[in-house]
């Protein structure tokens, strides 16, 4: 339980700075046009928010230090 919690907050620790840093991003699809059977689809790329980051950033370090002073 305690090598779990420390190895989720390292990963949730490194994904928040990730998308901090600007390069979290994902690609959302919407449909522009629908005639009949046809559809126009516009794709974009947008940013995962900061905030996010953030909240990755705190939970991940609360996890690993709790993995760290969690008594055995």
């Amino acid at each position: 339980m305690r090598i779990a919690l420390m190895v989720i907050g390292i990963i949730l620790l490194i994904a928040g700075i990730w998308v901090v840093a600007g390069h979290g991003s994902y690609t959302a699809t919407e449909t522009v046009v629908s005639v009949g059977d046809h559809a126009l689809k516009a794709t974009h790329d947008k940013s995962i928010p900061q905030w996010a980051g953030i909240a990755g950033i705190v939970v991940g370090a609360l996890l690993t230090l709790g993995g760290l002073l969690r008594k055995r």
